[in-house]
């Protein structure tokens, strides 16, 4: 554990700059070159600090600066980031108007996504922006051209693009080792009210900003838009309709995002798939299962199995080549497929920076993520107006 002690000049704080020196300066294990890629963390809470540990781990990548509305998080952020110093900002754009900085993280409320990471690209900052990309059609549509236009590298934040487990699963399923896809189920169940502790009334709708829908997409725009890119990558296409249903039917607090939802994806061929979030029964927690008429791949957040149809002992030959290994069977999942990676939040933060370094795309780029956002707004407006949203045409060219 390293001792910190933190400087902060009241006059630098006013202007909304908060310098951060650390007692103790040696990094140990991580010998970072002059040349690496110095970025921005824009929102520091739960998420924003979660990933600042990824970012001190991988070499040629230095959190230079951090900026957060609420002091506390700010400080909470600058606590997590090993270097020399640090920059705190009360507002973004000051940090945006660091030339040294050459990229940011985005991980703020939803309903700010479009407009803070335009503006980074304006300023000529490579941008990984969490999910879900962009709240509202326009506010898509808005980023996308504004990234087209620009240059810059642009990642969305669904980290499982990056995970080499689900690539390879990918592949499998392209290749046909399922044969005609026929169905997706994905769920996301957890037991708990999402609710994050307020330490003063007039902080509720800032902290807790995922129960209200002016910043917020809920249980879909936070969980299944993961599930989502999945699917749209899989098939490689968009659906052709959604519908669906959720309430506020079990924490009785005061929310107006759903405490649970229950969407039916059309997309093109026949395929359906089906994404549930509960929050108030944890069963099976996270999981995507594909269904194909040779077989069944079932993913977790680490793992993945393939379950073939017909009896095992006929199957072998056929599904040793998927397994890679062995084969062995989970009761109930099937022949596990191994594949060496690691953790996808990790992995897609260094995709990050070598999309920077190489000046190549990210697998989950600025059109991946705004098909995905689409699929998310269709959602929310199937469930809150009660009916049956179609895809519009005009998404269609996005790139």
């Amino acid at each position: 554990m390293k001792r910190r002690q933190f400087v902060i000049n009241s006059g630098l704080a006013t202007a909304g700059i908060v310098t951060s020196t650390f007692a103790t300066a040696n990094i140990m294990g991580v010998n970072k070159a002059n040349n690496s890629i110095k970025i921005g963390v824009i929102g520091t809470g739960s998420r924003g600090q979660g990933l600042i540990p990824n970012i001190n781990g991988i070499d040629r990548f230095d959190v230079v600066a951090c900026a957060d509305i609420l002091p506390f998080r700010l400080e909470e952020g600058l606590s997590k980031v090993e270097s020399n110093q640090v920059k705190g900002y009360e507002d973004y754009r000051k940090l945006l108007d660091d030339k040294n900085i050459d990229a940011v993280l985005i991980a703020t409320p939803f309903s700010t996504h479009a407009g803070i990471a335009k503006d980074a690209i304006d300023a000529g900052k490579h941008v990984y922006c969490e999910k879900t990309m962009a709240k509202g059609y326009d506010g898509i549509k808005e980023l996308v051209k504004a990234t087209n236009q620009s240059g810059k590298i642009f990642q969305t934040g669904h980290q499982y693009h990056s995970s080499r487990l689900y690539s390879h699963v990918v592949d499998l399923i392209k290749k046909g080792e399922l044969g005609q896809v026929q169905a997706f189920e994905c769920q996301w169940n957890r037991n708990g009210d999402w609710r994050r502790y307020v330490p003063s009334p007039e902080l509720e709708r800032i902290i807790n900003w995922r129960m209200y829908r002016e910043y917020s997409g809920g249980l879909l725009a936070e969980l299944c838009s993961h599930q989502l890119d999945f699917t749209n990558w899989v098939l490689g296409a968009t659906p052709n309709k959604v519908t669906g249903f959720g309430g506020v039917d079990y924490w009785k607090d005061g929310r107006e995002t759903y405490d649970n939802i229950h969407l039916i994806y059309d997309y093109p061929g026949g395929v359906k798939a089906k994404f549930t979030c509960l929050t108030a029964n944890s069963k099976d927690d996270y999981q995507i299962k594909v269904f194909g008429d040779k077989g069944t791949l079932i993913l977790s957040y680490a793992k993945a199995w393939f379950y073939p149809e017909g009896k095992l002992n006929k199957e072998v030959g056929d599904v040793d080549g998927v397994s890679g290994a062995t084969v062995s069977w989970d009761e109930g999942k099937g022949i596990p497929i191994h594949v060496d990676h690691i953790e996808p939040s990790k992995q897609a933060l260094m995709d990050f920076r070598d999309s920077i370094t190489n000046n190549t795309s990210p697998a989950s780029n600025i059109i991946s993520g705004a098909k995905a956002a689409i699929c998310v707004q269709m959602g929310l407006d199937a469930m809150y107006n009660q009916k049956i949203v179609h895809w519009n045409p005009e998404f269609d060219n996005l790139g």
